[in-house]
């Protein structure tokens, strides 16, 4: 299998988790990032990653084109794990999730995510709770939407 850490990236106005009621995470404008993590996936892929969230051009300039990154925009970021994002999906009526990593090697690899990006974006980096039932409220700005592999 080749590695491929994954994320489902939204422009938000505003995004929050919360774990039985209470707010964890908070950001205002941004990017919403749901990561799924493979089995397979290690440093290589949390390094790009990180780059390619923080420099993907989701946000406009002054002509109106998608022509910024995360950085470049000067927003935040909110980082939630997901395993289902990584389940294969290929057959049958229900999802597989021999295709994600188990949250034992999982958690260490998005808590490496977490970090980098908190060293590299100054501006704010919040995440939810690793292994949680988490609820997520959004305000998909757009609505812009991306998956993105590294």
């Amino acid at each position: 299998m080749l590695a491929a850490m994954l994320a489902l990236i939204q422009r938000v106005t505003h995004a929050r988790v919360s774990v039985d009621g209470e707010v964890v995470g908070a950001i205002g404008a941004g990017l919403l990032a749901l990561v799924g993590v493979e089995p397979d996936d290690g440093r290589q892929q949390v390094d790009r990653m990180a780059r390619r969230l923080l420099g993907y051009r989701v946000f406009a300039d002054d002509a109106g084109r998608m022509n910024l990154g995360l950085s470049d925009a000067g927003g935040q970021l909110l980082l939630v794990s997901q395993f289902t994002l990584a389940a294969d999906t290929r057959s049958g009526m229900r999802p597989g999730f021999s295709t994600a990593a188990p949250p034992g090697q999982a958690e260490p690899i998005f808590n490496d995510l977490v970090a980098i990006c908190r060293q590299l974006h100054p501006p704010g980096v919040e995440m939810g709770r690793f292994g949680a039932h988490m609820v997520v409220d959004l305000a998909n700005d757009g609505p812009v939407t991306f998956l993105l592999r590294a």
